[in-house]
């Protein structure tokens, strides 16, 4: 099974108004760009499935400025809107991103005009001139003569690839400690790729404070739940979805499923629940690891 990483972003012009109203922001990016895939996903001309995949929102680039945007990965395929089959996407192309982006433009416009006719959003300092219906409407305007980017990465090979791809991107901060390169004069130097040149590695040294003013930008309201998932995904279907899609991929033969082996102390022959499995290379790794700390507390006791 091969997974696609597509990537919605919404244009910098949105940036001032979504850091004072993050968390009704926020959801509605993931909930337009999500309503978009879904969308064109069952249109006929395009997959005529429905489709499952979860998201993550990132609020960072590279330099630490403020750059929302959420990343999908979503199975090459989806179920068909009957239920009765499988449909494979093309193992080179998902969707359109031409037309996910014209979608997902319309669709987050349109909620934002929603939300400003139930005076659900804030307008303080330089954005009070937005506040009033002329304002708003010009501004709204001129969001539709943005293009809005959406980005489909190259797709991952299986299941392993993208687990080892979520272990290390689910749950990032907006800077990693390696990239830290020094704090002198109360000044904080890290790297950086722009890759508006070509993803050159950089340098880039600013003032303590603003360091930490971008750092907190990224800060998330409490309980603002950024991994979510969707459509076959959800929460409240995913059980039976999935295990249909199983039985339609031949996973799982119906009727057919393996016997989970019991296993029993050897001692009491109680029921033992397998918490870890590891292979011979990892034992080994974990014993040389720990030698030293062995080594130390002998000394100790001597």
């Amino acid at each position: 099974m091969l997974y696609f990483h597509i990537v919605f972003t919404l244009p910098h012009e949105l940036s001032a108004l979504i850091l004072q109203n993050k968390r009704l922001l926020y959801d509605l990016l993931f909930r337009a760009s999500a309503a978009s895939l879904l969308e064109l996903a069952r249109n006929p001309r395009h997959l005529g499935a429905e489709i499952g995949f979860l998201g993550v929102l990132h609020t960072w680039g590279q330099n630490l400025q403020h750059h929302p945007h959420v990343h999908f990965i979503v199975p090459a395929g989806g179920l068909a809107l009957d239920g009765s089959r499988w449909i494979d996407s093309s193992r080179r192309f998902f969707l359109p991103v031409e037309a996910l982006s014209q979608v997902f433009r319309g669709k987050f416009r349109e909620a934002l005009r929603e939300l400003f006719q139930q005076n659900r959003l804030q307008f303080h300092g330089s954005l009070q001139q937005l506040a009033s219906p002329g304002g708003f409407g010009h501004f709204l305007w001129q969001l539709c003569q943005k293009d809005w980017v959406v980005y489909a990465k190259p797709p991952f090979g299986g299941a392993e690839h993208v687990l080892n791809y979520l272990a290390r991107y689910t749950h990032r901060v907006v800077i990693s400690n390696h990239r830290l390169v020094a704090f002198e004069n109360d000044r904080v130097s890290f790297r950086w790729r722009d890759y508006a040149h070509g993803g050159k590695q950089k340098v880039m040294t600013v003032s303590a404070h603003e360091f930490l003013r971008r750092f907190l930008l990224h800060v998330l309201p409490g309980g603002l739940v950024r991994i979510r998932h969707f459509g076959i995904f959800a929460n409240r279907k995913r059980s039976a979805e999935l295990a249909r899609c199983r039985e339609l991929l031949g996973s799982v033969a119906s009727g057919d499923r393996p016997e989970v082996p019991s296993l029993r102390c050897p001692v009491c022959s109680g029921m033992m629940q397998v918490v870890e499995r590891l292979t011979y290379g990892q034992l080994h790794f974990r014993a040389t690891l720990t030698q030293p700390e062995q080594r130390r507390c002998c000394n100790d006791s001597s």
